[in-house]
């Protein structure tokens, strides 16, 4: 096979491949062991995978196969925080012997699994919430009626302050009816543009750290060679404010917001070349595991003062722009990953 050709076939496998050199270092990857270690090849060339994301077990089949001459298989070996099924084959190079790394992350398929149900709350998250909008736009047209026949009465008097309230009133009711039409007709069209993901993010941290004055202050980790992608800046924001927010509830000591480039990802029953991840990541205590299925339903919380919409509406936006959101606890933190597609088209 040419090698062109060999080349790109590497990079558009979903499962990692790694390239060790007889001492064991990293020789290569692909894009999909990028994502899965969590690195990139200029980072990791050269280094011992032992040390490279934990993989000592990975490392460990990879003496077993080249001291054998021969393949060898593991499941669920143990890759930093994850589980992976490890092939290690040994190559015979030109330039010295070798050994071929095929590692697949074991919670792949429940991933998807999951990702499938967490696309059907959604369908019932729409349905409920324009149920919601309905109910809710009768209600703000007697308001907004109401505040005109009010303000029609005050004029005249002389009573500006109260005719100034008034005003605020109409234009608020105005405003919650736009975003009712918005959630009634998700559908209609909205202005989307090429943006970059971190002006979102900014923009939501900025919100959140002026909401919270001194005591929160959100730590960036951002990856900046994310390409552009194509969306509603204001559903963006909506989307990650929610999410932010929902983790500075949590009261955690530790606050931060990470993006990186995922190659291959799926995201429900697609597979997207390039998407944008958005982890937003608390150390407080968690979500509740008798909720952990259904957080991303309307009126669930683990607050009692929580209305249980911010999560729900988050996902909606964000599925409209073909991506989705998911939440994992590990170490100690909880981790909310917004996974939106960089190329390709969006419902």
């Amino acid at each position: 096979m040419h090698t062109d050709l060999r080349r790109r076939v590497l990079e558009n496998m979903s499962t990692a491949v790694v390239v060790l050199d007889e001492g064991f270092r990293v020789a290569a990857l692909n894009s999909a062991a990028e994502t899965l270690l969590e690195t990139s090849v200029r980072r990791s060339v050269g280094l011992p995978f032992a040390r490279l994301a934990r993989g000592e077990e990975c490392a460990e089949l990879a003496g077993r196969a080249l001291a054998g001459g021969r393949a060898c298989v593991e499941r669920s070996v143990r890759l930093g925080r994850r589980l992976v099924d490890c092939t290690a084959t040994p190559l015979a190079e030109d330039d010295g012997p070798g050994v071929l790394l095929e590692m697949s992350d074991v919670e792949h398929y429940r991933r998807v699994s999951d990702e499938g149900r967490l696309l059907m709350q959604n369908e019932s998250v729409e349905a409920v919430v324009r149920g919601l909008a309905h109910e809710i736009r009768n209600p703000l047209g007697g308001l907004r009626g109401a505040a005109q026949l009010l303000e029609r009465e005050l004029g005249g008097t002389g009573a500006e302050g109260l005719a100034e309230l008034t005003g605020i009133i109409i234009s608020e009711a105005d405003r919650l009816s736009l975003l009712v039409d918005r959630l009634v007709m998700p559908d209609a069209p909205v202005e989307h543009e090429l943006l970059n993901v971190h002006r979102v993010t900014e923009r939501v941290c900025s919100l959140v750290e002026a909401e919270s004055g001194s005591g929160v202050a959100i730590a960036r980790d951002y990856d900046p060679s994310i390409p552009s992608l194509l969306g509603s800046f204001d559903q963006l924001v909506q989307a990650v404010l929610n999410v932010v927010r929902n983790a500075r509830q949590a009261k955690g000591d530790r606050l931060a917001v990470r993006t990186r480039v995922v190659h291959q990802a799926h995201i429900g029953r697609r597979q997207h070349p390039l998407a944008a991840r958005i982890d937003v990541i608390d150390d407080g205590p968690g979500v509740p595991p008798d909720l952990a299925e259904s957080i991303f339903y309307p009126m669930v919380s683990g607050r009692a003062e929580g209305s249980g919409l911010g999560l729900p509406i988050a996902q909606s936006l964000v599925s409209r722009h073909g991506g989705i959101i998911e939440h994992e606890r590990s170490g100690g933190e909880t981790v909310f990953t917004i996974l939106l597609p960089v190329s390709g088209s969006f419902a």
